[in-house]
């Protein structure tokens, strides 16, 4: 059993939940977190040489989080199907996700907003909607980086350099960020992400 000591912010994993871990060895969050990230290694690796398509379908976005913790977790790229301390009602998750791609492919095709709000409202409602029991953050970052390099065609934000999962400090910064943004103001999130020197 996972020694289940989270980080600030952090979604809890329920006791279903934990019945999902094919590691049965894994007993502490570091243990998991090394593990989970090699796995996200691979995606990384998969993503490069997979066949370029639509990103902006509940299929690819799925099948990343998959890619990305299915040789952790049996329930990787299924939608959540409990209550978590965020995120909209379990039952509500796809048709969020489903209105939220919809709003994306409008501002991109009507150049809405500049390219990074785009990228950060996007990454935003990932995050809000909470599709998944565990590594939404990760997967909303990773999906928003695909999103600013394959779609957008612009320079990858900077989160990655920041180690938000590890630094307190930084991790703290990023949810203030994320917090801001839920009340509509992104203007916290956008200097995160993309700091003036």
């Amino acid at each position: 059993m996972i020694d289940f000591q989270y980080p600030d912010g952090a979604t809890p994993i329920d006791l279903n939940e934990a019945d999902g871990l094919k590691v049965k060895h894994i007993v502490t969050r570091e243990e998991l977190n090394r593990f989970e990230q090699e796995n996200i290694f691979e995606a990384m690796e998969w993503l490069q040489i997979r066949r370029k398509g639509d990103i902006l379908t509940e299929k690819f976005i799925k099948m990343l989080h998959k890619k990305m913790f299915g040789k952790i977790w049996r329930w990787a790229g299924s939608f959540r199907k409990s209550g978590k301390n965020i995120g909209v009602d379990w039952v509500h998750i796809a048709v969020e996700l489903r209105n939220m791609l919809q709003d994306v492919r409008y501002w991109i095709d009507n150049k809405t907003y500049p390219a990074d709000e785009i990228a950060v409202r996007f990454h935003h409602k990932l995050v809000w909607i909470h599709l998944f029991p565990n590594g939404n953050g990760r997967h909303a970052r990773l999906m928003t980086d695909i999103l600013m390099e394959e779609v957008l065609d612009q320079e990858l934000f900077v989160w990655n350099a920041k180690n938000i999962y590890i630094d307190d400090k930084v991790r703290e910064e990023y949810l203030m960020a994320l917090r801001e943004a839920d009340k509509g103001d992104y203007s916290r999130l956008l200097s995160f992400v993309r700091p003036i020197a």
